[in-house]
């Protein structure tokens, strides 16, 4: 494993958690009373925007998934348009289970559906620039010993990370501290945040650290 690619993947980690540092401070100098907690929805739009084209960018520019084959401009349109379908859909699926597991049916929709945007941006969106709109090759990398490539292991760190943060940020909720951020969906949403940034630090790390234990085989 060269540790050129480790430190390319670490690299575009910390731009990642960068952006997010900036996302939640840059607004304040454009918007009046822009804060992380007062204005959380607008938080929210802005977080998800910035990483999302932060992740667009860096994988065009880094190509971690290059295909030695040369698609068609036809074919590229449809691969994107597929994209955009997979992801909105993934935000739809994140609402839906979202609610299940407690969040208003009919309260604070929006509130709702802006924390699935988010964590579809901290999840679906590196599988659909990583993997494409390719479901088969999204539970291949999510199965075990299934990654084939520092990227896929880093996608499969910072995901799960993104979803625990955000489940163990709802265990405040209900307690009866009377805090500004136990507001839905605020602690969840910065729990998932603070997860993903966690992801962004360790899976790097991790891979260093285990780099002589894995083997990537071509499947």
């Amino acid at each position: 494993m060269r540790e050129a690619e480790i430190r390319r993947l670490l690299a575009a980690n910390l731009l990642c958690a960068l952006s997010i540092v900036l996302a939640a401070v840059g607004p304040a100098f454009f918007l009046d009373g822009f804060s992380v907690l007062g204005t959380h929805l607008t938080w929210l739009c802005v977080c998800s925007v910035s990483v999302a084209t932060l992740n667009v960018i860096l994988h065009l520019v880094l190509k971690p998934s290059q295909s030695s084959k040369r698609s068609s401009f036809a074919h590229k349109i449809s691969r994107f348009l597929k994209c955009c379908i997979y992801f909105f859909m993934s935000c739809i699926l994140f609402h839906a289970i979202i609610v299940l597991y407690g969040a208003p049916l009919i309260e604070s929709v929006t509130e709702t559906f802006l924390f699935a945007v988010l964590l579809s941006t901290f999840t679906t969106l590196q599988c659909l620039c990583l993997l494409g709109p390719n479901i088969q090759a999204w539970i291949r990398v999510f199965s075990k010993n299934g990654a084939m490539s520092i990227w896929e292991s880093s996608l499969q760190i910072t995901s799960v990370c993104s979803i625990l943060g955000a489940w163990f940020g709802a265990f405040p909720i209900p307690l009866d501290w009377d805090r500004p951020w136990q507001v839905w969906p605020i602690s969840c949403s910065l729990g998932a945040t603070f997860g993903y940034m966690a992801g962004l630090i360790i899976a790097p790390l991790w891979i260093h650290w285990n780099r002589k234990q894995l083997t990537y085989k071509s499947r």
